[in-house]
C-alpha cells in the first residue's frame, strides 16, 4: 500500500547487512546446536502448509532443493519438491524478532509483505501473471514501481536471513516476516501458511500500476477498485487499513507527511517522517480513534484515511473498530491472512 507502512532506514549498505549478521548470528548457531538441527546453505526442504504461529509442526520428511541465488536482483529458479523448509522457517522467524529488536523495521516489513502480495489481479488466471505473494517484489524493475519507493531498505534488512536460510522461498519470507512485526507490536495472532513458489525472473513481475494510491480524485472509489480486483470486500479494506498504526510516511518517498513531528524528531530507528498514531510501533486500534476524531495536526489523515470514515459502507466497519479493539484484532488476522496469500502458488498443493 503506497507508503503505507513506511519506516525510514538509512542504513541500506553491505555495511548493514554485515553488522546485522554478526549480532544475530551467536544466537542462531546456538539454537541450531542446542536443537541438533543442521543449517546447510544447500538446503534440505519439507511440505509445510500449517500455520506457524497456531498450528504444531507435523511435517519431517525432507527432499534435497536447489541452492537459492542469494542476490535480491537476480534471483535464480529454485527446483525442488517443497517450496519451504518449517525447521529453518522456526528459526527464521526467531532471527525477524532479533531484527525487529534492533532495528526497529515492524512498519517497512509488513509493507514488504502486502507489496508482494497487493499485485494480485483475480481476473487473471495465469501463474505468476496474476500477480500476488510471489516473491516477484526481490527485482529491481519492480522495486522502481513508484509505490515501493524504500523498500530496497527492507530487502536489506533481511537478506541476511535469507543468506542464512536458502530452504526458505522469497515469498515466504515475506510473508513471515511481515506477520511477525504485526505480532511482536503487539497485534493478533495470525492464520498464516507457508510454502509459497517464488517467480524465477524479472520477466515475470506485474506491470507499474496495481498498488494503491494515496491521495486519488475519488478515494473510497479507488480503494474499492484496487482491492475488489484482489477479489477483497469492504471489511477487508477498512480493517487492513488499520495496520496505518504502525509507520509513518515520509514525504521524500510518498510526497505525504511532514518530515518530522514531535512524535518521530526522535525516532526510534531514523527520525523523521509523520505519523498515523502517537505510539507508531504498537499495533492496536489507535488508528480508528484517532482518524475519527482529527484532535492532533501532528497525525497523518490521507485521504484515503479519511475516506474510512466518510463512506457509508466503510463507515460501519470504522465505527466499529474504533469501539472494539477485539472486533479490529479477529477481523485484521482474517484479512491479512486473506491478503498473504492472494495469487500465490504453494507447494505442495493447497
Amino acid at each position: 500500500m503506497a507508503e503505507r507502512v513506511s519506516l525510514a532506514l538509512n542504513t541500506t549498505t553491505t555495511t548493514m547487512a554485515s553488522s546485522l549478521r554478526t549480532q544475530v548470528s551467536a544466537s542462531r548457531l546456538l539454537r541450531f546446536s542446542s536443537s541438533g538441527s543442521k543449517l546447510s546453505f544447500p538446503s534440505s526442504s519439507l511440505s509445510f502448509t500449517r500455520s506457524l504461529v497456531s498450528s504444531p509442526l507435523l511435517s519431517q520428511k525432507r527432499c534435497q532443493a536447489a541452492l537459492v541465488n542469494r542476490s535480491f536482483s537476480s534471483a535464480a529458479t529454485t527446483h525442488c519438491t517443497a517450496a519451504t523448509d518449517p525447521e529453518q522457517l522456526k528459526s527464521a522467524r526467531e532471527d525477524i524478532k532479533e531484527l525487529l529488536n534492533i532495528k526497529f523495521c515492524h512498519p517497512i516489513l509488513v509493507r514488504l509483505g502486502w507489496h508482494d502480495a497487493g499485485t494480485y489481479n483475480k481476473n487473471i488466471s495465469g501463474w505468476p501473471q496474476r500477480g500476488g505473494a510471489n516473491g516477484s517484489l526481490r527485482y529491481e524493475i519492480e522495486l522502481k514501481h513508484a509505490a515501493n519507493a524504500g523498500l530496497v531498505n527492507a530487502l536489506n534488512l533481511i537478506k541476511h536471513i535469507k543468506d542464512m536460510y536458502s530452504g526458505i522461498s522469497y515469498a515466504d519470507l515475506f510473508q513471515l516476516a511481515s506477520a511477525t512485526a504485526i505480532e511482536e507490536a503487539g497485534g493478533p495472532k495470525l492464520p498464516m501458511k507457508y510454502g509459497r513458489v517464488d517467480t524465477s525472473g524479472p520477466h515475470e513481475c506485474p506491470e507499474e500500476g496495481r498498488l494503491p494510491d494515496a491521495g486519488p480524485p475519488s478515494p473510497a472509489n479507488h480503494l474499492r477498485e484496487v482491492f475488489y480486483r484482489m477479489g477483497l470486500d469492504d471489511k477487508d479494506i477498512v480493517a487492513l487499513s488499520g495496520a496505518h498504526t504502525l509507520g509513518r510516511s515520509r514525504p521524500e518517498r510518498s510526497g505525504w507527511g511532514k518530515p518530522e513531528t514531535k512524535y518521530t524528531k526522535e525516532g526510534p530507528g531514523a527520525p523523521g517522517g509523520q505519523s498515523w498514531t502517537p505510539e507508531w510501533l504498537k499495533f492496536d486500534n489507535s488508528y480508528f480513534t484517532e482518524i475519527k476524531e482529527k484532535r492532533d495536526e501532528d497525525l497523518l489523515v490521507l485521504p484515503t484515511d479519511a475516506a474510512i470514515f466518510e463512506d457509508p459502507s466503510f463507515k460501519v466497519y470504522a465505527e466499529k473498530y474504533a469501539a472494539d479493539q477485539d472486533a479490529f484484532f479477529k477481523d485484521y488476522a482474517e484479512s491479512h491472512a486473506k491478503l498473504s496469500n492472494l495469487g500465490a502458488k504453494f507447494n505442495p498443493p493447497e
